[in-house]
């Protein structure tokens, strides 16, 4: 046990931040050792730092330093790190990219294993995600008193890796991980069971609802909300993985700012591609966007600005093929569809942004329809075919995909559990 003893203000501090379970984990985690994290003062990395300051201060075998990668550039180069943050435990590579206080712990010791969701009881509402949707659906669940637990793998979802954020409306501009660490503040005013870095694998209708957790756990409650997302999609190419974090990457916002006068390309001509691109366009030296289709599917605003930037050129109906390099990224092959013609850029990133793929693959035995989107099948109050389940989010089947939309449909899916609740 290496536990310093914290007053009760200290303590409630840090209980208010990660919660009793990975406070105690924290503490006798059977590994110990020196981390160093090497963030970007242009990036937002406070989780991934924090988290390691807590476990610093919960164990004595833990220490913990931050260096700021653009006061110390030499030491990011040197080690060749193109995506932040980057930690290193003893002088090894331990994690790059965000993660939470949960997902390091267990990377560090072992996962919580099912014991540790024994005493959760019944909920009376349980949401699947923690994006805009699922804490949408918490607030209201619980404005109405019901027992609300929300279930996330990442807490944030996809939206924690938007840039710019312009049609929240009340809210001129803003970003996605200021926007979630508020949504996250206003759920914890509320009395939500919060449970992060915790993965679904299964979810079936018995005499209570039942959610089956990677660890072997098992969550029951009256009604459920599925709220769950998408991910990044996979361009699947030769290159992506063996480069991946090596000049391969999925964030313009963290890893931006380590391709400074830097020549890279962003494949996807889409709203997520050009605004990557755009934000790019002012760190980089050039930006070239690989488009697939002969016309980009882009709103118009984010066309004419790419028009009017002059280190960013777009290259439609073309084909990427391979992403070259040896140790990193060297150049990108790709082939015009309308000649055949194949061709070479020299560059040292890749970005890929061709989209979203949605979070329901766990739900092909489910008895959860689908259609053949793989988005859930709802009707006009969230409900999918079997009662006491509700969808709601960017992966139903939804006409458009918009975080505020999201909200506004998970609200409705609240209000019919509870509705389908006092019915019963």
């Amino acid at each position: 046990m290496f536990i310093i003893r914290l007053s009760k203000i200290e303590d409630d501090i840090i209980l208010s931040l990660v919660g009793k379970e990975i406070i105690e984990f924290s503490a006798q985690a059977s590994q110990n050792g020196e981390f160093i994290t090497v963030t970007d003062e242009n990036i937002n990395c406070p989780d991934i730092v924090q988290a390691f300051n807590i476990m610093a201060v919960l164990n004595l075998n833990i220490t913990h330093t931050m260096i700021e990668g653009g006061m110390y550039q030499g030491k990011v180069k040197a080690k060749g790190i193109l995506s932040v943050p980057t930690v290193y435990k003893d002088q090894e590579e331990f994690t790059s990219g965000r993660a939470s206080i949960e997902q390091l712990v267990e990377k560090l010791d072992s996962p919580l294993d099912a014991d540790a969701f024994a005493d959760k009881g019944v909920y009376d509402v349980l949401i699947i995600g923690g994006g805009p949707a699922g804490n949408s659906a918490a607030i209201y669940a619980t404005r109405k008193g019901l027992k609300t637990g929300l279930l996330a793998e990442t807490f944030g979802g996809q939206v924690i890796e938007t840039v710019g954020i312009e049609n929240m409306i009340g809210t001129l501009y803003t970003e996605g991980t200021k926007l979630m660490d508020q949504v996250e503040e206003y759920t914890k005013s509320y009395d939500v069971d919060i449970i992060k870095s915790q993965l679904a694998t299964g979810i079936e209708k018995k005499e209570l609802i039942e959610v089956t957790l990677a660890n072997g756990a098992v969550l029951k409650s009256k009604t459920a909300i599925l709220a769950l997302g998408a991910k990044w999609r996979n361009i699947n190419i030769p290159g992506e993985e063996e480069f991946r974090n090596k000049g391969v990457t999925y964030c313009s916002h963290f890893d931006g700012p380590l391709f400074e006068e830097k020549n890279i390309a962003v494949i996807g001509g889409g709203n997520s591609g050009l605004e990557a691109a755009l934000d790019l366009a002012g760190i980089t030296k050039h930006v070239t966007v690989l488009e697939f289709l002969p016309e980009l599917k882009s709103d118009q605003v984010l066309q004419e600005r790419a028009a009017k930037t002059d280190n960013l050129t777009i290259l439609k109906n073309v084909a990427t093929k391979k992403i070259l390099g040896q140790d990193y990224v060297t150049g990108l092959r790709y082939v015009e569809r309308d000649t055949n013609e194949e061709k070479h850029l020299n560059l040292e990133g890749v970005f890929v942004r061709i989209g979203l793929v949605p979070s329901t693959a766990w739900l092909k035995y489910s008895g959860i329809e689908l259609n053949e989107r793989q988005d859930i099948i709802v009707d006009k109050f969230g409900s999918t075919n079997i009662s006491g389940i509700f969808a709601a989010g960017d992966y139903t089947d939804s006409a458009y995909k918009q975080i505020i939309i999201s909200m506004g449909s998970s609200a409705t899916n609240a209000i019919g559990a509870f509705d389908y609740l006092i019915r019963q």
